[in-house]
């Protein structure tokens, strides 16, 4: 039997070197891959706390592996800002339609045989509203702690955003996001040698 090669994994890692928040200038530069890990660390914690905290029944496993490759397709559509993503209804249509596309692209990728176990987590549209309501979640939250990093570097560019984020989370009302940013939230704000302890 002939091996079969799959490129899949050698063009997902391709992901750090996509950079984010491209039209804002960046004191920190922050990637797609590491953005990947952060959502998916952040979604974790909200499917545990939603569980143990607030009566919920979510896989927080699978939420944090659909959370890993929540934005693989921009290895192939790049990383398209909020405001131009939502500019319209054409454009969040079109660029909707676009990321189907490049999920089945991405899919097709691998081996036939592991396909089916892959979409759940490279197609949106297989996850529970729950599972998606987390991850979108936990991404807005990764976008939100990102703003307060770079308003602690000094560059006040992501005020706005910060202010814009916040209240999304706010009126998403989600008692596990609200629990996060309570409890675990403003220890980013700490240097190194405060985490550390005595």
């Amino acid at each position: 039997m002939a091996a079969i090669v799959s490129h899949f994994f050698a063009y997902v890692s391709r992901l750090r070197w996509i950079k984010r928040w491209g039209l804002m200038r960046n004191a920190i530069e922050e990637n797609v891959a590491t953005h990947s890990w952060e959502v998916a660390t952040l979604a974790h914690a909200l499917a545990i706390i939603r569980n143990h905290r607030f009566n919920g029944t979510v896989n927080a496993d699978r939420i944090a592996a659909a959370a890993l490759y929540h934005d693989a397709t921009e290895v192939i559509t790049g990383d398209m800002p909020t405001p131009v993503k939502y500019h319209s209804k054409v454009m969040r249509e079109a660029f909707g339609d676009i990321e189907h596309k490049a999920e089945a692209e991405l899919l097709a990728l691998l081996p036939e045989d592991l396909q089916e176990p892959f979409a759940p987590y490279l197609q949106e549209s297989q996850l529970a509203r729950e599972e998606k309501e987390l991850i979108k979640a936990a991404d807005r939250l990764s976008a939100w702690l990102k703003c307060q990093a770079e308003i602690r570097a000094g560059n006040q560019e992501f005020g706005p955003a910060a202010t814009q984020i916040r209240q999304r989370l706010e009126q998403d009302g989600l008692p596990e996001v609200q629990y996060f940013l309570q409890v675990f939230a403003p220890s980013y704000d700490q240097p190194l040698d405060n985490l550390l302890g005595d």
